[in-house]
């Protein structure tokens, strides 16, 4: 009877220690898919200032007036804006909701924010190109002197 009760109790133990372990693994993983989301959020906010900063460059540079914004610009600037905002949005579920959400719910969160981020790939390789491209009819206008 004693060694039917202590083998009852091994087997209890088992399953509880099996429970606990299962557990905190999906904590661990539910850790790491918010961690990977917070740093996908800071990437995305670096891209997106990227793009902000390259856009005023380019825009001042061509611009006959640089404190004057261009129609285009301003519609560069608001779409930018508007990531932002989007991104602040993304930023307070995470904070507010990302703790009890589903792991698909957390993974289809994260994937948006890569989506996002390979729309944006282009323009910032765009950007540099035209920024690229910008600083070398520069130098060659300053190599060739005013008037030549």
């Amino acid at each position: 009877m004693m060694i039917a009760g202590g083998a009852a109790l091994l087997g209890l133990t088992i399953v509880v220690v099996v429970l606990l372990l299962r557990q905190r693994q999906r904590e661990r993983r539910h850790h790491e898919n918010l961690q990977t989301l917070l740093d996908l959020a800071d990437r995305l906010e670096g891209d997106l200032k990227t793009c902000r900063t390259g856009l005023q460059k380019a825009h001042s540079v061509m611009s006959l007036n640089p404190d004057s914004p261009q129609p285009s610009e301003k519609d560069a600037r608001q779409a930018i804006d508007a990531g932002l905002r989007a991104l602040l949005q993304q930023r307070l579920w995470i904070r507010d909701c990302a703790s009890e959400a589903s792991e698909q719910q957390l993974e289809a969160t994260a994937q948006s924010m890569r989506d996002t981020r390979g729309r944006l790939r282009p323009l910032l390789e765009a950007l540099s190109q035209a920024q690229q491209d910008l600083d070398s009819a520069m130098r060659e206008h300053i190599h060739r002197g005013p008037g030549a």
